[in-house]
């Protein structure tokens, strides 16, 4: 259960929306920072890439919701290699609600997303599909679920 990169998140007020709940846009916004935070932390090489002529093209994303949250709770958004073909990824993610002092473990999962990226190389103009670079693919190995 523990293959799994994480980033942890304070929910803040200008996340929830007029009635004090999570607006669902923001759980999108916290996919990418966790991948985000991959990268810098374990992939540090493809962020030089990514200045270069590499693209991480955002295929498809996808957020199944459990359990309200609001400001201030502490989560854990957990993601997982699902797939990793020549030149996409598949991530999941799990967000979950950490709860201390709270049975049985102190965590209630919240939601459940997914996301497919594209590798793309090029000018804007001529984009066309890349190989997964290879320290990216180093890095994740140690996450597929």
């Amino acid at each position: 259960m523990g293959n799994y990169f994480e980033y942890l998140h304070t929910v803040g007020f200008e996340e929830t929306n007029l009635v004090g709940n999570v607006y669902y846009v923001n759980y999108l916004r916290w996919q990418g920072r966790c991948r985000e935070m991959f990268l810098k932390l374990h992939a540090p090489d493809v962020l030089g890439e990514l200045q270069e002529d590499l693209k991480l093209f955002t295929l498809r994303v996808d957020c199944e919701f459990f359990a309200e949250i609001t400001a201030f709770d502490e989560l854990s958004i957990r993601m997982r290699l699902v797939d990793l073909a020549q030149t996409q990824i598949e991530f999941g993610f799990d967000y979950v609600r950490l709860d201390p002092g709270e049975a049985p473990c102190g965590e209630t999962l919240v939601a459940r997303g997914r996301q497919r990226v594209a590798c793309m190389r090029g000018p804007n103009s001529r984009t066309v599909p890349a190989r997964v670079p290879e320290p990216l693919t180093r890095a994740l190995e140690p996450y597929l679920s």
